[in-house]
């Protein structure tokens, strides 16, 4: 075993660390950096364990935006977790929700009795994650709580029970760390804001 970080100072390639992002004009402001998700999720790590102690959670991870999360989290967790996957439609290829909630891939695992952890990227109105919630609890699990990366201040259409947060941040449209528009900007090493026309500020 090593002390290494997940992150590697290797992984952006020769040069800096950005550099392949440099010249990318839809690529706004920092929201939130390597360094901070780094801390964050190792504190998140720690809670769920306490939490967890006598009884490791089945992480159940919300794709695709929640994969790099997700993996992170997992690794932060001094617990025999187990995982598994669910992939829910309600953006399309657009910056905004469409309203509509589609179920595209189920969880394998039977639910009936365990202690889940649904593992969700970001928390905007709130709607698909209610339908989420609604649906987990419906296959009988003893606890269902979650643990959302990012959660979008002011934006919230329906009440959500959220047991852990990383950060709280501005309704802007964020790219990086798993969150993508039309399936690119998931491996921005950085969570930044989207500027759809390319210009600062935008």
């Amino acid at each position: 075993m090593t002390d290494a970080e997940p992150w590697s100072d290797l992984a952006a390639g020769p040069g800096s660390e950005l550099s392949y992002w440099d010249a990318d004009e839809h690529i706004g402001a920092v929201v939130v950096s390597q360094v901070d998700l780094r801390r964050r999720v190792a504190e998140l790590g720690a809670q769920i364990s306490a939490d967890y102690a006598d009884r490791p959670p089945l992480l159940v991870g919300v794709l695709k935006g929640a994969f790099i999360f997700m993996a992170d989290l997992a690794r932060a967790i001094s617990l025999p977790v187990e995982i598994d996957l669910m992939a829910i439609a309600s953006y399309g290829s657009d910056t905004t929700s469409s309203g509509v909630v589609r179920i595209m891939k189920d969880v394998d695992t039977d639910l009936v009795g365990r202690d889940v952890l649904v593992v969700e990227d970001i928390v905007d109105s709130g709607i698909t994650l209610s339908y989420l919630q609604k649906y987990l609890w419906a296959h009988g699990p003893a606890t269902l709580e979650v643990c959302a990366l990012l959660v979008k201040s002011g934006l919230q259409l329906r009440d959500v029970d959220l047991r852990y947060i990383g950060f709280t941040i501005p309704p802007d449209f964020v790219i990086g760390y798993g969150l993508d528009v039309d399936q690119r900007y998931r491996n921005l090493p950085d969570i930044c804001v989207y500027r759809p026309d390319g210009l600062p500020g935008a």
